[in-house]
């Protein structure tokens, strides 16, 4: 520290404390001169307080000295640097073993907490700080001092705290004067023998008391008023000391009084939680020493209720507590002029609180405000005193951010604005998250796309300006042509990097204010705004942008190790003003795609009004059929299943729907309407149970018992996650035989998931249910997966079946597949049997088991029961 430096200071804080005690000794000169000058026992205290008032109005550093004036230096975490000599008189120790200690050791305990922080706020904000300490020397005495302190940087950039101490001790009260006088057996004389001077303690807000033996030998109206009892009467030896103190201190308070009784510690001041008269706690601080009454050692000293003082404090911590929160938090006067930061305020600015403090807030503009933004927000702060927004402002390393920021005005008594408090938040983060999830509402995660909701949005707007310019628009739904197949082979990982690159290439097909977007899966469509007014040229521009498309996406895509070759289906559909519904846009291009599908994909079509009317049929039978199945307007019919004798073995369960006004509609007709809808769900259930219950109708019947039911179950039906719980639960309802049930499955299930199917099939099969392949020979089975399969019986599909003598193809394909299941171990079925030459050519084969009109048509169960009982058809042994 520089010498020069430091002798300035030094004088200038000498200077503040002599004025400061000068006024306090001055102050109880004035009170101990006018009011007791009766009372002989004060006068060498009178001089003694004049002697030292003398000497802190004393011209110089050395006679100040005569009130015992000592400096100190703190450093970090308050240690004591630099001590001069005369600190021995006042802490009792050599200045060389005080060095490296803290001040804080010296604080009583009850007040240490809170010069901590003072001494600390002061150092690091290079402030000022005055007031009176309690200081616990080495004997166990308590020395009242008045410091004064300030916070300067020296030469080498350390931040330090020099202090002035003066002890203050003899100054400190007319009470502490008493206690003095008590030693010498001279209070007591003085209180009864002067009249005034009892007055005076009597009237006292403080509570004056004394402890003998236990109890209370003494106690003023202002201590019963502390402890709530209406007179001194009611305590003075009716009242132990340990009933007005809380159970967990009482231990300490009575240590306390033992240690001044015996005269282990002259005095002491501390603080405890009293107990009132009515239970409630009080917080006092007590100030007492040891003295001689009537020839027995006593306790003497002045209580004071710190109540208050402890719920301030209390809110001054939970204030400082907030104000070092992980909000930012800035204060200023009421110019503006910064006085005080938090830390976190100066983590998220960058801004340390020794560069920001003495500046303006108008430091961290970012310049993307005009003036009518600022003239808003004071608006706000004047006339409600407050305001809160988001603002954007500027780092100390010149970034720009956004932040939350709420203003307070704070205003004195008189209503005038003394400050200005400002709580910001840093919302970089939050901005950053909002704008993902605005980016994973609008756009798809995988190729960056907008998504539906976006194009929607979109595709409303364009609808709108193609009415105002009158120019026609067009909608491209483009879908991958066997996609599910590179899903299914490749992996899902191959399957999402194609999806990426034809994004890509899409996008590179259209305009800049064209919009690309994928609804999900392999689907995407392509927004064309601005064609021509006329829809036939309009209808030509959105051809060549398909055909563009086409050619595009018809180029190999390097995946992985290997080229890949994709090809779309593309619909497309025009649209020119608002009276365009935009999901009728939608299925109009998905309408038109599906047609490129039907014509063999790869290709691009227009849509088709046609197309809309079959779509309203559509619409129109699922309507009817959801009414129909709840009014029972569906029925079972059951084709004979016979054996190469003509034998019946069993029967297929036929789903029919017998139409109110249409009458029996045909299963072609209704039967993909379902499979789209997801009707085939609970009409497949009702089909289920139905035949199961016939099962069990069977049983009971002789003749019948060994007949099997074949049900059909279709795709989406067997694919159903609860599938085999459903089956199991319907023959557990009905009470069917497992054995006599058996399921037709198609060979389109194998084409994927083929585990899972097995999986099924086998819960199924160890139950005793079994299963069919229907329309064997028509689909893309595997011959690997289809020896793996549960299976019970190849069913020949009827298309080879209808001209098996006339064509040798047929006929060699047929006798393939009879081979085929006589080499599995499995039985056949030919199904389409109409003429006994086909008949015979499938026993020549090996075929004994068939089915079709030459047998017997589908029929309702009273029709078949009535065939069985005339004869027209005789069951065999069992199926």
């Amino acid at each position: 520290m520089g010498s020069e430096r430091k002798s300035d200071v030094d004088n200038a804080l000498s200077s503040e404390i002599a004025i400061a005690v000068g006024r306090s000794v001055d102050k109880m000169c004035r009170e101990i001169a006018g009011r007791v000058q009766r009372v002989d026992g004060l006068k060498a205290s009178l001089l003694r307080l004049r002697s030292l008032l003398d000497a802190a109005h004393g011209g110089g550093l050395e006679e100040r000295k005569a009130f015992s004036l000592v400096f100190l230096t703190l450093g970090e975490n308050m240690a004591i640097i630099e001590a001069d000599a005369a600190c021995a008189g006042l802490l009792g120790e050599p200045a060389e073993r005080l060095l490296g200690r803290r001040l804080t050791c010296f604080i009583i305990p009850d007040e240490r907490e809170h010069w901590t922080r003072v001494f600390s706020d002061t150092l690091a904000h290079e402030g000022s700080q005055s007031g009176e300490l309690a200081l616990q020397l080495a004997d166990g005495s308590v020395m009242d001092v008045r410091f004064t302190s300030r916070s300067w940087r020296t030469p080498e950039g350390y931040s330090v705290l020099r202090m002035a101490l003066a002890d203050v001790s003899a100054c400190k009260s007319v009470g502490l004067e008493l206690s003095r006088w008590h030693d010498e057996d001279e209070a007591c004389r003085v209180i009864s023998a002067d009249n005034w001077l009892q007055g005076i303690i009597e009237q006292s807000l403080a509570g004056i008391y004394l402890i003998q033996e236990g109890r209370f030998a003494y106690a003023n109206q202002g201590f019963a008023d502390i402890f709530g009892y209406a007179s001194p009467a009611e305590i003075i030896g009716k009242v132990s000391v340990g009933e007005l103190i809380v159970p967990e201190e009482r231990a300490k308070v009575a240590e306390n009084i033992r240690r001044r009784m015996e005269g282990e510690v002259p005095e002491m001041r501390y603080s405890f939680t009293g107990l009132r008269k009515d239970g409630q706690r009080v917080e006092v601080e007590v100030h007492g020493r040891r003295m001689e009454y009537e020839g027995k050692p006593a306790v003497i000293g002045v209580i004071l209720d710190i109540t208050e003082r402890k719920q301030a404090e209390q809110q001054l911590r939970i204030a400082a507590a907030a104000f070092e929160a992980q909000e930012g938090m800035l204060v200023t006067d009421a110019d503006q002029v910064i006085p005080r930061v938090n830390e976190a305020f100066s983590a998220i600015t960058g801004y340390s609180a020794s560069e920001i403090v003495g500046q303006k807030p108008k430091i961290l503009s970012s310049g993307r405000h005009d003036k009518a933004y600022f003239s808003e927000m004071w608006e706000s702060i004047v006339k409600i005193g407050a305001w809160q927004g988001e603002i954007w402002n500027k780092r100390k390393n010149g970034t720009i951010f956004p932040e939350w920021i709420s203003i307070t005005s704070v205003k004195n008594p008189a209503g005038d604005v003394t400050n200005y408090v400002a709580t910001i938040n840093d919302i970089t983060e939050r901005k950053a998250a909002e704008s993902e999830i605005e980016y994973l509402a609008f756009y798809d995660q995988l190729t960056r796309l907008p998504n539906r909701r976006l194009l929607l949005d979109r595709l409303q707007q364009a609808l709108a300006s193609s009415a105002r310019s009158g120019t026609e628009g067009a909608l491209l739904f483009i879908d991958l042509d066997n996609f599910k197949d590179l899903n299914d082979t490749l992996g899902h990982d191959k399957g999402d990097l194609l999806l990426k690159l034809v994004a890509e290439r899409l996008s590179a097909c259209v305009r800049e204010g064209d919009t690309v977007a994928r609804l999900g899966g392999d689907e995407f469509v392509m927004m064309i705004e601005g064609l021509s007014s006329v829809p036939e040229e309009a209808a030509a521009q959105s051809k060549l942008i398909g055909e563009k498309v086409l050619k595009s996406l018809n180029q190999p895509y390097p995946l992985a190790d290997r080229e890949h070759h994709s090809t779309p289906s593309i619909g497309v559909t025009l649209f020119s003003d608002q009276k365009n519904d935009i999901d009728e846009l939608l299925k109009r291009a998905d309408l038109a795609m599906y047609k490129a599908k039907q014509a063999g994909r790869n290709t691009l079509c227009f849509f088709d009004p046609d197309m809309q009317a079959a779509v309203a049929a559509r619409t129109a039978m699922e309507s009817d059929m959801r009414v129909g199945l709840r009014d029972g307007q569906f029925l079972v019919h059951y084709q004979p299943q016979v054996n190469n004798l003509g034998e019946l073995t069993g029967v297929e369960a036929l789903l029919r729907w017998q139409h109110p006004s249409r009458g029996l509609v045909p299963p072609a007709e209704f039967i993909p309407v379902a499979e789209l809808s997801g009707l085939i769900l609970p009409l497949g259930d009702w089909v289920l149970e139905t035949a199961c219950r016939q099962i069990v109708a069977w049983n009971g019947k002789a003749e019948t018992a060994g007949l099997s039911m074949a049900i059909n179950v279709s795709a989406r039906q067997f694919r159903h996650p609860d599938f085999v719980s459903h089956v199991l639960e319907a023959l557990g309802r009905t009470g069917a035989n497992p054995s006599r049930l058996k399921l037709e499955l198609t060979e389109s299930l194998l084409l994927s998931d083929v585990e899972d199917v097995i999986a099924k099939m086998s819960a199924l099969k160890e139950r005793g249910v079994g299963f069919s392949l229907d329309d064997f020979g028509t689909g893309y089975s595997s011959l690997a997966y289809l020896k793996r399969l549960p299976l019970d019986q190849l069913k020949i599909d009827q298309s080879f079946i209808s001209d098996v003598v006339a064509n040798s193809n047929d006929a060699a394909i047929t006798g393939a597949i009879v081979a085929l299941a006589h080499q599995l171990g499995l039985s056949v079925i030919a199904e389409g049997v109409e003429t006994e030459a086909q008949r015979d050519f499938l026993i020549r084969h090996g075929c004994h088991a068939y089915q079709g009109y030459l047998f017997g048509r589908p029929v309702s169960i009273e029709e078949l029961d009535w065939m069985l009982e005339l004869g027209a058809i005789c069951p065999g042994t069992g199926g």
